[in-house]
């Protein structure tokens, strides 16, 4: 539409979510043709939004021409009772969970029908997985996200099926039925092994906290490569 004045249905608040949604793990900075056929805002409309979110400080400018998130956007998402608070309350366990692997350790959450990283705290080694505070994953291809989708509402898993279970790996859980299977495992032994699901090369022990109203969090306890020879043992460990 000439100008981006009046988009029907859309409200600037709209328009501002959409631009700061449009970005993401796979798309960390853009141009403003990008945020364009993101958003499928008119250009003009697409301009303004985002000189008035730099101004604002929710986008910021790396280099000319490209866009990222701002810092002060971080600065109100870490004010989330949420964050602050199961963080703050489970970082001591963490602390003490990483001295007693030396691997690296993860608090994750479900946020819509995809498992959240709250909180990481460094291993000894480096491991094969992209994991950061924030970054999101399909919760069917993980150790966390299975004990996230263990404890959740039938209803729920069924909503994250019937999006689809896209392969991210080769050991990737596909089929409903063997991702069924896998969720009752889950519950029966109290905490999910996982190995070449997110990423080839490497493995995981995930176990629920499980909070006063019977809800559940799950914390990712370490990542660790899939090495045959040490495995078994590592799991053991960990469990």
């Amino acid at each position: 539409m000439a100008g981006g004045a009046y988009e029907p249905g859309r409200s600037v608040l709209d328009r501002a979510l959409a631009v700061l949604g449009s970005f993401s793990d796979e798309r960390p900075e853009q141009t403003l043709g990008e945020i364009v056929a993101a958003t499928g805002l008119a250009a003009a409309t697409a301009h303004r939004l985002v000189a008035e979110l730099v101004a604002w400080g929710a986008l910021e400018r790396p280099g000319r021409g490209r866009y990222r998130i701002g810092i002060r956007l971080w600065q109100l998402g870490a004010l989330a009772p949420l964050a602050r608070d199961l963080r703050d309350s489970a970082l001591p366990f963490l602390q003490d969970l990483g001295a007693v692997t030396g691997q690296v350790v993860h608090l994750v959450v479900l946020d819509g029908h995809q498992a959240l990283f709250l909180e990481r705290l460094p291993g000894h080694a480096e491991v094969p997985v992209r994991s950061r505070v924030g970054r999101r994953m399909p919760a069917h291809a993980s150790g966390p996200g299975k004990v996230l989708l263990a404890y959740a509402p039938p209803a729920f898993v069924a909503e994250v099926v019937a999006r689809g279970l896209p392969r991210m790996a080769s050991g990737t859980i596909t089929d409903p039925h063997e991702l069924a299977v896998a969720l009752a495992e889950v519950r029966r032994a109290g905490y999910c092994l996982s190995r070449d699901e997110m990423t080839d090369g490497a493995a995981s022990v995930a176990a629920p906290i499980i909070g006063p109203a019977g809800r559940s969090w799950p914390v990712c306890p370490s990542w660790c490569p899939a090495a045959p020879r040490t495995s078994s043992r590592w799991y053991r460990r960990c469990a």
